[in-house]
């Protein structure tokens, strides 16, 4: 028996608060990581390493919390304003139908259900090499979120058009599908150093969320969520 319904709210904000902060934050830590130095201390710190003995003292091995921190870290000024712009693309009508708190559950949620996918395989490889050095790297970046916002989106706003280049217009709900399939080709070939599981573990904690929210599970919420 539902004690109520989830009610979102009514005013909206082009730069709501989680998503505001969230910007201000990765960049702040981006700054920071300019600095050779502290780039080496935070990514050994923060970054998400794979499980196993450390080659090289001081190097980076892995610990709890950076199943949450990797988020705040990123290669590459390209890598930031990607993941940044797509998060506030996606995710500003999301927030806003939402509310905030629900929000930042849901995004948390989907970059530590990133990481829960993608460390037992960086781990894995990395034993597959015997412990070979080139193996012993970090996961980072905020794109286990953004995909499970990606997720979100294509299942709130199934029929809204997403523009390819600014050109070409298709349904936001192929356009999840078919960067889904291109996330799992890529996994699964290894074509390359991207994250691929991570992304597609942002998508899938993104969905068994949702469905919890809107009671589709067998662990029923206190609240079901309506759109």
């Amino acid at each position: 028996m539902y004690q109520g319904t989830y009610q979102p709210p009514t005013r909206f904000s082009v730069f709501p608060p989680v998503i505001k902060n969230l910007l201000i934050l990765n960049g702040l830590v981006f700054l920071a990581q300019i600095v050779p130095e502290t780039n080496r201390l935070l990514i050994s710190w923060l970054g998400l390493w794979p499980l196993g003995n450390v080659p090289i003292i001081g190097l980076g091995e892995f610990w709890p919390w950076q199943l949450l921190t990797y988020g705040f870290l990123h290669g590459s000024i390209s890598h930031l304003i990607f993941n940044m712009f797509a998060l506030w693309m996606f995710g500003v009508q999301i927030e806003n139908t939402w509310g905030s708190q629900r929000f930042l559950v849901f995004y948390v949620a989907c970059v530590a259900g990133a990481a829960l996918i993608q460390l037992p395989i960086t781990t894995w490889d990395f034993m597959a090499s015997g412990g070979d050095p080139r193996w012993w790297v970090p996961t980072i970046g905020a794109s286990g979120g953004v995909f499970g916002i990606l997720l979100a989106f294509g299942m709130m706003f199934p029929n809204q058009p997403i523009y390819l280049y600014f050109l070409f217009p298709i349904k936001a709900k192929w356009f999840v599908i078919g960067y889904g399939l291109i996330e799992l080709f890529g996994g699964v070939s290894g074509s390359s150093a991207v994250a691929h599981f991570a992304h597609l573990g942002g998508m899938l904690f993104g969905f068994l969320l949702i469905q919890y929210w809107r009671g589709k599970l067998p662990i029923q919420p206190k609240q079901r969520m309506y759109w």
